[in-house]
């Protein structure tokens, strides 16, 4: 158990989530943002009073970020779109993999410049058939990776010049420098390689000493590395195997949310794990940062 701990692992909402997904801390509302991606809704939970606010999208959500107007922008089964929180109404604005019904968009995150990258994988998991798009200001989308397999987990580093970046399968962690005046990425190279058998790496977040957070599909944990050096140096358990995303949050940004999944466990794996699909909470003696915000 991690040596940070300020107080224990605690599950703030058992949500019984399919596949729990991308939480992200809002300071104005002081509420977590958060999708359950199979069962396509989008969250708003409330630690405060333990609501927990739920929008149907009508179709498979893989992220949700916050716009700079107070709504919350998503990427999914039809590509990106926009949820206006006080009515529920739902915008679709652009759908760049129209042509490739078997995929979805996955995990995605805004940069330091307001843009909002999304990434995608197929259903089938089969083949590297995904992409990083990025959503720009004016809502036009671009495609600036592909031979994806599962796009996931995104982060910034302290100083914004560079991005880091996760497909799951490859059991990496890349890096590339960030250009926050144009978003374009480059010089790509491997900056964690994460063992066989500790599980996936899935979802991620960075704390303001410029570690890695990265939540552990199959893993039971989350777990804290180094990008410098490549090592890990801190694990925080859950009684959760499929632990998928991680982000600071709470007033003073010293809190770790995580959400986790109960998609395809069996009823025995379910028995070990009541809590699978839950989201969980635990405070740490390091801090975050609050969540870029979409300025399309």
């Amino acid at each position: 158990m991690s040596s940070l701990l300020l107080s224990p692992v605690k599950c703030v909402l058992d949500a019984k989530a399919q596949l729990g997904e991308g939480p992200s801390w809002l300071p104005r509302l002081k509420k977590l943002l958060w999708v359950d991606i199979e069962k396509s809704r989008i969250h708003l939970f409330d630690p405060a009073t333990g609501n927990n606010d739920t929008f149907e999208i009508g179709s498979h959500v893989g992220c949700a970020v916050p716009g700079v107007q107070g709504d919350i922008f998503f990427a999914g089964a039809k590509g990106f779109g926009q949820l206006l929180p006080a009515t529920g109404k739902v915008h679709w604005i652009t759908h760049p993999e129209a042509h490739l019904p078997g995929n979805r968009f996955n995990d995605g995150k805004v940069d330091p410049a307001g843009r909002f990258w999304a990434g995608s994988l197929p259903y089938a998991e089969s083949a590297p058939e995904g992409a990083l798009h990025l959503l720009d200001e004016h809502r036009k989308s671009h495609r600036i990776l592909g031979d994806i397999s599962i796009s996931n987990g995104l982060a910034w580093s302290v100083d914004h010049r560079t991005m880091y970046y996760i497909d799951t399968p490859t059991l990496r962690v890349d890096a590339f420098d960030f250009d926050t005046s144009t978003s374009k990425i480059s010089n790509r190279r491997t900056v964690i390689r994460v063992p066989q058998g500790i599980g996936y790496p899935d979802g991620m977040t960075i704390d303001q000493e410029g570690m890695l957070w990265i939540g552990m599909w199959d893993g039971w944990a989350v777990l804290r590395w180094d990008p410098r050096t490549g090592q890990q140096i801190d694990r925080i358990d859950l009684p959760v195997a499929r632990v998928t995303s991680c982000c600071f949050g709470g007033d003073a940004g010293d809190e770790l949310y995580m959400t986790s999944a109960s998609t395809r466990l069996d009823a025995s794996a379910l028995a070990k794990q009541p809590l699978a699909g839950g989201l969980f909470k635990v405070q740490l003696q390091v801090k975050g940062f609050a969540p870029f915000e979409y300025r399309g």
